[in-house]
C-alpha cells in the first residue's frame, strides 16, 4: 500500500512538473491602461515563502496564513496587526484551516498539527500525504489526502472519529481538492464527482458529477475537482481538473449546469457569474444560475494566472510576474494592474469585508481595499 501512495504521489508531480514544464506562447503584451476604479494599499507583511498550496483562512474580521518554515500567524484584516503566531519544526505541505480559534496545517512528513490561539495543542500523524488546507467546522477537523480519503478528528484532544476510503483512478492529483462545508454535510472531491458526506459519521449522503475524464491516458483522464469551491446560496461552484467547470446543487446532491472547458485553477462565483481561466488563461464568465457564457476575454492570454476572487463589481487575478489584475465582473474589462514583489502568484486571493489580500510565492503578503 505504501509503494502505491508513492507511485500515485510521484506520478501527479510529474504531471504537475509537465504541466509547468511545457513549452508555452509568450504572454500576450500587456495593453497601456488608464484606471477605472480606486484601490488603496491597506497594509502588507511577509512570511518566509510559500512554495506549497497555501489556502488563506478567512474568519470573522481576520486572516489566517502559513509559510513554508512552518510559521502560522492570524492577522487583523482590516490593520494587518498579528493576532497570534505559532511554529511547527517542520516544512508544511498544506494549510490553513481556521474557525477563528482552532487552526490547522499538515507538514510535509504527513503529521496533523492544530493550534489553540497559536499554541500547538495536539499533532497527529495521518499515514497520508495531503494538499489540500484542513477544514476547522463543528468542534472537528476534516482532512482530505491525495489518495481522497477523508478523515476526522476531535478539535479538542484529536481523536480519529472516521475513515472514509474510496477506490479510485490509480493517478490521482497532488493539488489542492475540494474539502468545504455546506449546511450539515462535509463536500469533497473524488475524482470528478462531489460528494456530500455526513460529518458525523463519514457515511456518503450524495454523489454529482462535475467533469467527464476523456483522453488517451491516465494523465489525460484525471479530472479531480480543484479547490476551493465557491459557494452562491444552494449552489456550489467548482473546476474538474483540465475537464469541465460547473455548480451542484448542493441541498440535494445534483448538478445543475456543466460546460466542458479546460483549465486547471480554481474558479469565483457570486449570484450573476462563475469565472475561471482556461489553460491558455483565457477568462470566461458563465450566469451562476444556469451556465450560459456571459463574456470572455483574451487580454491576459499565456500570462500563468492562479485563481481568482471577486471583490466588489471586480474579478481579481494573480499572475506569474506578481502582477495583480482587476477587471469587470460584468463585461471582463480591464479596470486596473497592480504590481507587488515580483513572486508569482498561486495562492487564491482571499477577501475579509471590503480588504482583499494577495500572497505571493516569496512570501509577500499585499492586502488592497476598494
Amino acid at each position: 500500500m505504501r509503494s502505491a501512495r508513492r507511485r500515485v504521489w510521484a506520478l501527479a508531480l510529474l504531471l504537475l512538473a509537465g504541466c509547468a514544464g511545457s513549452v508555452k506562447p509568450k504572454p500576450e503584451p500587456l495593453q497601456p491602461l488608464t484606471p477605472k476604479i480606486t484601490v488603496q494599499s491597506a497594509w502588507s507583511s511577509r512570511v518566509s515563502g510559500v512554495q506549497f498550496p497555501l489556502a488563506v483562512a478567512v474568519t470573522p474580521g481576520a486572516f489566517t496564513i502559513a509559510g513554508d518554515d512552518g510559521t502560522v500567524l492570524a492577522l487583523d484584516a482590516e490593520s494587518g496587526r498579528e493576532i497570534w503566531r505559532g511554529k511547527v519544526d517542520a516544512t508544511l505541505s498544506a494549510g490553513v484551516g481556521s474557525d477563528g480559534r482552532y487552526a490547522a496545517v499538515v507538514t510535509r512528513e504527513g503529521e496533523l498539527v492544530v493550534f489553540d490561539r497559536g499554541q500547538i495543542k495536539w499533532r497527529r500523524a495521518l499515514g497520508t500525504r495531503v494538499a489540500t488546507a484542513p477544514l476547522v467546522a463543528g468542534e472537528r477537523v476534516f482532512v482530505f489526502g491525495v489518495d481522497r480519503t477523508a478523515q476526522a478528528f476531535d478539535v479538542l484532544d484529536g481523536r480519529k472519529l472516521w475513515n472514509l476510503a474510496r477506490s479510485g483512478d490509480p493517478l490521482t492529483l497532488a493539488q489542492s481538492g475540494v474539502l468545504s462545508a455546506f449546511k450539515d454535510t462535509l463536500l469533497v472531491g473524488q475524482g470528478p464527482r462531489l460528494v456530500g458526506i455526513d460529518p458525523l459519521n463519514g457515511s456518503v449522503r450524495w454523489e454529482a458529477v462535475v467533469g467527464s475524464p476523456r483522453g488517451a491516458n491516465e494523465i489525460e483522464r484525471l479530472a479531480d475537482l480543484v479547490g476551493p469551491l465557491a459557494r452562491v446560496g444552494d449552489l456550489v461552484c467548482v473546476r474538474s481538473f483540465q475537464a469541465a467547470v460547473g455548480c451542484v446543487e448542493a441541498e440535494r446532491g445534483a448538478t445543475a449546469w456543466s460546460k466542458n472547458v479546460g483549465g486547471i485553477n480554481a474558479v469565483t462565483a457570486d449570484r450573476q457569474y462563475t469565472i475561471a481561466a482556461d489553460a491558455s488563461d483565457r477568462i470566461s464568465a458563465w450566469k451562476t444560475g444556469n451556465g450560459e457564457l456571459a463574456w470572455t476575454t483574451d487580454r491576459l492570454l499565456y500570462r500563468t494566472l492562479g485563481s481568482p476572487a471577486l471583490i466588489g463589481g471586480s474579478v481579481v487575478f494573480g499572475d506569474a510576474d506578481g502582477t495583480v489584475h482587476w477587471l469587470s465582473s460584468a463585461t471582463g474589462e480591464a479596470q486596473l494592474r497592480l504590481s507587488t514583489d515580483g513572486g508569482a502568484i498561486t495562492v487564491p486571493p482571499a477577501v475579509s469585508g471590503t480588504t482583499l489580500l494577495v500572497v505571493t510565492r516569496r512570501g509577500g503578503l499585499f492586502a488592497y481595499r476598494l
